[in-house]
């Protein structure tokens, strides 16, 4: 398990090396972003049984959204990839399948980024199986 941890961190790590470049700031501060807020909005149901929210918004500024998708890197799985990392260390459970929506917004304050979180309800199979027959 060790070896699998090493070969996590290493990913990890050039992953924020990218976002470095692609940003010029600290890639570290989106990351620590998303887990803060997975961490703040935990919710301990029962001993041994933390709830996070499973979806997550990450808003950029416009010239940084266009660059991220200009380079074909899917930044929202790259993200949602090292936060579902960050819950499985602290032994949390989703309300729900994980997303990390990445999007364009112009009214960013500071011209840096903005995250919020929800928890987003699973969607049913049911409804599609009834509408077939």
């Amino acid at each position: 398990m060790g070896a699998l941890s090493a070969l996590e961190e290493t990913l990890e790590s050039r992953w924020e090396a990218l976002w470095a470049r692609v940003l010029d700031k600290e890639p570290v501060e989106v990351v620590d972003a998303l887990r803060r807020e997975c961490d703040e909005n935990a919710v301990v149901c029962r001993e041994g049984r933390v709830m996070v929210p499973n979806a997550y918004d990450v808003e950029l500024p416009d010239d940084v959204h266009e660059h991220l998708t200009r380079s074909g890197t899917d930044v929202g799985q790259a993200l949602t990839d090292s936060l579902a990392r960050h819950a499985e260390r602290r032994g949390y459970e989703w309300a729900g399948p994980l997303a990390v929506h990445v999007a364009r917004c112009p009214d960013v304050p500071n011209g840096r980024y903005k995250v919020a979180s929800r928890v987003m309800p699973n969607v049913s199979t049911d409804g599609f199986f009834h509408a077939a027959h």
